[in-house]
């Protein structure tokens, strides 16, 4: 099984960017600043000539107008809005961090869901681990993708998951996988 991996950033850095592999997919998400179109369309253009797939959070209105790949839609949208959606190949991908919101993101349309936080890191006291990871994995049959507390030590324990994706920051940032021999 292919592994999708996701790296989330917050602008458009065309140097930090060009360092990932073209099959790590993007997420923007920026909820300090509002969204600027021409670092949006620059984000989606850059993308699309590298054949990656980028992903713009919780903005629907500027996924379709601007052409992004998908909608990431984080665990504290909870409306079951995204019936209507008039793009095709909108991917809808989001964030749980329970049962429930497990569901919603089901009743949303969500094709991949990220569980967070599955490991222990600087943000989170609470964690989920492998045996909760495990357990909420087996109450969805969407595609699971590994999110929080993902690093050199820890990447190794998301086997015991068998995801179909991982996402993450600094570890992508940092070492970043190796898309040949990945860590899976």
């Amino acid at each position: 099984m292919n592994i999708k991996y996701y790296y989330f950033i917050d602008k458009f850095n065309k140097n930090e960017i060009e360092k990932l592999s073209t099959q790590i997919s993007l997420i923007y998400r920026n909820y300090h600043k509002k969204c600027d179109s021409k670092e949006l369309r620059k984000l989606v253009t850059h993308c699309k000539i590298n054949r990656r797939k980028v992903y713009i959070s919780n903005n629907l209105k500027d996924a379709i107008k601007y052409n992004f790949d998908g909608l990431y839609i984080p665990s504290f949208y909870k409306q079951l809005s995204f019936q209507n959606i008039t793009k095709k190949n909108l991917e809808l991908i989001g964030s749980a961090h329970n049962a429930s919101e497990l569901k919603i993101k089901e009743k949303q349309g969500c094709s991949h869901i990220f569980l967070s936080p599955i490991f222990k890191n600087n943000k989170n006291k609470k964690f989920l681990d492998v045996i909760k990871t495990n357990l909420l994995k087996n109450l969805t049959k969407n595609q699971i993708v590994l999110l929080g507390g993902i690093n050199q030590k820890t990447i190794k324990r998301s086997k015991l998951c068998a995801p179909s994706g991982v996402a993450a920051i600094s570890w992508i940032k940092k070492n970043g996988p190796s898309i040949n021999t990945g860590p899976f």
